[in-house]
C-alpha cells in the first residue's frame, strides 16, 4: 500500500507572525478611519453618492455584523458635508382656498426668520389696529358718515310724511314697518270712528291708504339702499383706516423679502386678507368682552393664527446636505402627516398642524433606511417609490387611500423632492425586490454588496490593528498588547473558515474586544494580553456549548454508538456539523451499509423515511453513477445496498457524507473491514473525485473530542478533502495532539486514496486485460458483483426451465 502523507502541524491553522508587527501596544497604532476589506462595496457606494442621475439610489446588502450601516453613515456624512445646505420649506395659509395650504421655499435659515417676522407682524397688528380704530379721527369720520345717513333718512321720511298728510293720512313708523292712520277734520280716526263712516267714505280712505302704503314701500327700499351704501362707506372707511395701519408694517416686510417672489405674493395676500377681515382686530365691545363668550374668543384667536408660518423644514443649523436616518419608517414618518384636534367637541385641522416626514427633512440630501423595516410597514415602500418616481412629495391621509375614511382634510401643495435614498438590508431582500418589483431595478441601480471576508494579508492585519485602536478609543477599552492582536487576527481567520481570509464581520470582533477587556479588568491587567483573548473565546464557547456537552455525555454513557478503535465491515464514522444559534460544532455519526443481491441499486433509508434533504439525496444518487461507471462496463449492475445514518432522527441534508457512504458500500461488497479510528468527511462525484465540504474545522474538533473521551490511541484521525486544507483553523488542543503524534489529518483527492487509508489494502488499477488485481479493493468488489450477476442469471434460467416444465 502506498503510504499517504498526513497533514503537517504547520498547515493545521493560520499562525500570525508576531515579530512582523512593529508596535508594542495599540496605543501607538493610529485609529483606522477607512473601511477594511470591502473595496468593491466601497467603490459602489462612492459612485452612487457621486452621481446625480435619477434612479441611482443605493442598496447596501450584507450579512449582520459586516459594518454596512456604520459605513453608510460615515460615507454619506463625509460626502454631505461638502455639499450646499438645501432650502427651508414652509407652509402658509391659502386665503383663497384654506384647504390647500401653499408651500414656500426659502434659503436656509430664512424660514425661521420669516416665521418670527410674521409672529411679530400679528402682534403689531393686534396693537396698532385697535389703536387706530380707537382714535378721535376715526370716530369723527365714522360719525360724519352716520350723520350723513341720518340726514338722508330724515329728509326722505319727512318728504313722505308731508305727501301722506296732504291726502289725509297720518304716517306712523315703527320697528316693524309703516302704519297709516286716516285723518278727518285734522283728527286721526279711531277704529270705532272709522267703522261708523259710510261705505263711500271708507272706500275713499282705503284707496288713499293703499296709495300711501305703496309709496311707503318705495321709501323703505330707498332707505335700505341708503343703509347699504352707508355700510359700504363704513367698510371702506375701515379698510382705509386698516390699510393705513397695516400697509407700512407689511411694506417693511415686502422690502426685506423683495428678492423672494413667492414671499412677496404671500405678503400681498396677507395684506388683502387683513384689510378684508379688519374687524377681527378691532377693539372688542363690552358685549364681546363678556367672559362667558369663550367660544367667540377662541374663534378670534384661531382667525389670527392663520397668519402664522408652519416651518416644515428648518436648515439654519444644518452643515452641508442633511443626512437623515429614519429608524421607524412608517408611512407617516416618511411622508409627513396632517394632525387633528378637538375644539369644543368638533374635530378640526388647519395648515399649522402639518408635520414633516423623513423625506421632508432629507430633501436636498440623503435618507438612510433599513429595508426590512421599510417593507414591513404598510404602504411605506409604495410611498417611497412614488416620491422617487414623481420627484414630488404629497402629504395624504393613509385612511383615505384605502377608502376607510372620508372626511374633510387638508391637501397641502406638494413639495418638489431631490433626495438620494440608501437602503440597508440583507442580500435576500435585494434579490427578492430585484426579481419581483419592476420599479426597484429602475430606482436602485447601485448595489453595494458587503463581503463577509477579506484577504489574509499583512496589510489587512495592520488595518485590523488600526480597527482595534479605533474601538479602544470609541468604547473606552484598555489598549491591546501585540500578542493579543495576533490572537485576534488568528480568530478572525477561524471565523472566516479559511487560512487565506479574515472575517469582515466586525460586530463579532467588537464583542471579542469588549469581553477580553472585561477579563483583563477582572485580572487587574493594564493591557489586554493574548491570554485574555483566549479566555474570552473559551468563555463565549462555554456559554453556548450546552448541547455539545450533552452529546459528549451521551457518547460517554454509550447512548450514542460510536467506535474509535478497531475495524468493522460496512461501517464508517461520518462527520456532520450542528448549529445552535451562532455556535457550530462537529458531531460524529455512524454510517452503515448492507449490500445484497437485487436490482434496486442504492437504497437511501433516510430518503425512504422522508428524512433526507435534497442535497443528501443527490449525493446518494451520485453513488449509483460511480458504481455503474466503475464496475458495470461488462456486466449489469445487480445490486441492492441500504445506507443509513445510525441514531439520526431529525433529518439529514448535505452531500458531505457521500464519500463516507461510498466507503461503507465498498467495504460491505469487498468484505474488507474499515478502521473505526478514522472519521471521514467529503463529497464525491461520479468520477470518484473527492470534493470539498464546509465546516472542516468543527468536524475534526468534534471527532477529536469523542476520541479524547474514549481514550486517544495514537492511531485516530480524520480524512478530509485535500481542497479543505486551507480551511483548517484547529484549536490548540487538536494541534498539540497532532504534533505529538496522537491524532492525524489525512487529505485525500480520490476515493481510491481514501479506501486504501481506511482498509490498508490497495485500491487496485486495471491491468492490460481490463481486470483489477484479485486482492485489491476493486478486485474484491468486482468479484462480489459478478457473483451477484451470475446468481441472478442462474435464478433466471431456473425460473424459465420451471415455466417450460
Amino acid at each position: 500500500m502506498t503510504k499517504y502523507q498526513e497533514l503537517p502541524v504547520e498547515k493545521l491553522r493560520f499562525v500570525c507572525d508576531e515579530s512582523k508587527l512593529s508596535f508594542e501596544t495599540t496605543a501607538s497604532v493610529p485609529p483606522l478611519n477607512v473601511m477594511i476589506g470591502q473595496e468593491r462595496a466601497v467603490k459602489a457606494v462612492e459612485f452612487g453618492l457621486f452621481t446625480k442621475i435619477p434612479g441611482y439610489n443605493i442598496f447596501i446588502s450584507g450579512l449582520v455584523g459586516t459594518g454596512k450601516i456604520t459605513y453608510a453613515k460615515s460615507a454619506v456624512h463625509k460626502v454631505a458635508q461638502k455639499q450646499e445646505v438645501p432650502n427651508d420649506w414652509c407652509y402658509v395659509n391659502n386665503f383663497e382656498n384654506q384647504g390647500q395650504p401653499i408651500a414656500l421655499s426659502l434659503p436656509p435659515g430664512l424660514g425661521s426668520i420669516l416665521r418670527q417676522d410674521m409672529q411679530e407682524l400679528v402682534e403689531d397688528l393686534k396693537r396698532e389696529i385697535p389703536k387706530v380704530f380707537s382714535g378721535d379721527d376715526y370716530e369723527q369720520a365714522k360719525s360724519t358718515v352716520a350723520k350723513k345717513y341720518q340726514e338722508q333718512r330724515s329728509a326722505v321720511i319727512e318728504e313722505f310724511n308731508q305727501q301722506a298728510e296732504q291726502v289725509g293720512i297720518l304716517p306712523q313708523w315703527s320697528t316693524t314697518g309703516f302704519v297709516g292712520l286716516p285723518v278727518v277734520d285734522g283728527k286721526p280716526l279711531t277704529p270705532e270712528e272709522y267703522q261708523k263712516l259710510d261705505k263711500e267714505q271708507r272706500d275713499e280712505i282705503e284707496k288713499k291708504l293703499l296709495t300711501v302704503h305703496d309709496k311707503a314701500l318705495v321709501v323703505v327700499r330707498h332707505l335700505q339702499q341708503v343703509e347699504r351704501e352707508v355700510r359700504e362707506e363704513l367698510k371702506s372707511l375701515d379698510a382705509k383706516v386698516g390699510l393705513f395701519a397695516v400697509g407700512h408694517l407689511i411694506d417693511e416686510l415686502r422690502e426685506k423679502y423683495s428678492e423672494h417672489k413667492d414671499v412677496i405674493t404671500y405678503l400681498e395676500a396677507v395684506k388683502q386678507d387683513v384689510v378684508k377681515n379688519i374687524g377681527d382686530f378691532k377693539p372688542q365691545t363690552e358685549e364681546e368682552q363678556n367672559p362667558l363668550l369663550i367660544f367667540k374668543k377662541n374663534m378670534q384667536d384661531s382667525v389670527k393664527d392663520k397668519y402664522n408660518i408652519t416651518l416644515l423644514v428648518d436648515n439654519h443649523d444644518t452643515e452641508g446636505a442633511p443626512v437623515i436616518i429614519e429608524v421607524n419608517p412608517t408611512y407617516y414618518n416618511l411622508v409627513g402627516r396632517v394632525e387633528y384636534e378637538t375644539r369644543m367637541g368638533v374635530v378640526s385641522t388647519d395648515f399649522t398642524m402639518i408635520k414633516p416626514g423623513a423625506l421632508h427633512k432629507a430633501n436636498g440630501g440623503y435618507l438612510i433606511l433599513n429595508a426590512r423595516d421599510l417593507l414591513t410597514n404598510i404602504q411605506s415602500w409604495e410611498a417611497l417609490k412614488r416620491v422617487l418616481k414623481t420627484k414630488k412629495l404629497h402629504i395624504e391621509n393613509l385612511g383615505e387611500q384605502f377608502g376607510m375614511l372620508a372626511m374633510a382634510s387638508l391637501k397641502p401643495q406638494p413639495i418638489p423632492v431631490n433626495v438620494k435614498v440608501i437602503l440597508v438590508g440583507n442580500p435576500y431582500i435585494y434579490y427578492l425586490l430585484y426579481n419581483y418589483d419592476e420599479d426597484f431595478r429602475k430606482l436602485f441601480k447601485i448595489h453595494a454588496d458587503f463581503d463577509v471576508q477579506m484577504d489574509n494579508t499583512f496589510s489587512n492585519i495592520q488595518k485590523l490593528a488600526g480597527f482595534i485602536s479605533s474601538a479602544v478609543e470609541q468604547d473606552q477599552l484598555k489598549h491591546f498588547h501585540r500578542s493579543a492582536v495576533v490572537k485576534i487576527a488568528e480568530h478572525c481567520s477561524r471565523i472566516a473558515d479559511s487560512q487565506n481570509k479574515l472575517t469582515t464581520r466586525f460586530n463579532e470582533v467588537i464583542e471579542l474586544l469588549c469581553e477580553a477587556d472585561a477579563w483583563a479588568t477582572l485580572e487587574g491587567s493594564e493591557l489586554v494580553m493574548d491570554r485574555h483573548i483566549r479566555r474570552a473565546i473559551e468563555e463565549k464557547r462555554n456559554r453556548s456549548n450546552k448541547y455539545e456537552d450533552r452529546l459528549q455525555e451521551m457518547f460517554a454513557e454509550g447512548k450514542l454508538l460510536i467506535d474509535t478503535d478497531g475495524e468493522k465491515v460496512g461501517q464508517v464514522n461520518g462527520l456532520a456539523v450542528m448549529a445552535v444559534g451562532e455556535y457550530m460544532f462537529g458531531k460524529p455519526s455512524r454510517i452503515t451499509a448492507n449490500t445484497y443481491l437485487g436490482k434496486n441499486g442504492v437504497i437511501n433509508i433516510e430518503r425512504e423515511t422522508k428524512m433526507s434533504g435534497t442535497s443528501h439525496t443527490k449525493g446518494v444518487l451520485i453513488l449509483s453513477g460511480y458504481l455503474g461507471q466503475k464496475y458495470a462496463q461488462d456486466y449489469p449492475l445487480t445490486l441492492a445496498a441500504s445506507l443509513t445514518f445510525e441514531q439520526t432522527y431529525d433529518g439529514v441534508d448535505g452531500d458531505s457524507a457521500s464519500s463516507t457512504e461510498l466507503y461503507a458500500i465498498l467495504s460491505s461488497l469487498s468484505g474488507l473491514p474499515i478502521k473505526q479510528d478514522i472519521a471521514v468527511t467529503g463529497s464525491v462525484n461520479q468520477k470518484g473525485e473527492v470534493q470539498p465540504i464546509g465546516g472542516a474545522t468543527q468536524k475534526i474538533e468534534g471527532f477529536f473530542s469523542v476520541c479524547k473521551l474514549k481514550g486517544l490511541t495514537g492511531k485516530q484521525g480524520v480524512m478530509i478533502p485535500h481542497q479543505n486544507i486551507n480551511n483548517l483553523n484547529l484549536n490548540d488542543e487538536v494541534v498539540d495532539a497532532v504534533s505529538r503524534g496522537l491524532f492525524h489529518i489525512y487529505p485525500v483527492e480520490t476515493i481510491d486514496q481514501g479506501i486504501e487509508i481506511l482498509t490498508g489494502r490497495p485500491a487496485g488499477a486495471k491491468n492490460a486485460d481490463g481486470r483489477y488485481p484479485a486482492d485489491s479493493v476493486h478486485g474484491l468488489v468486482t468479484r462480489k458483483l459478478r457473483e451477484y450477476t451470475d446468481t441472478l442469471i442462474k435464478l433466471g434460467k431456473a425460473a424459465e426451465e420451471g415455466q417450460k416444465s
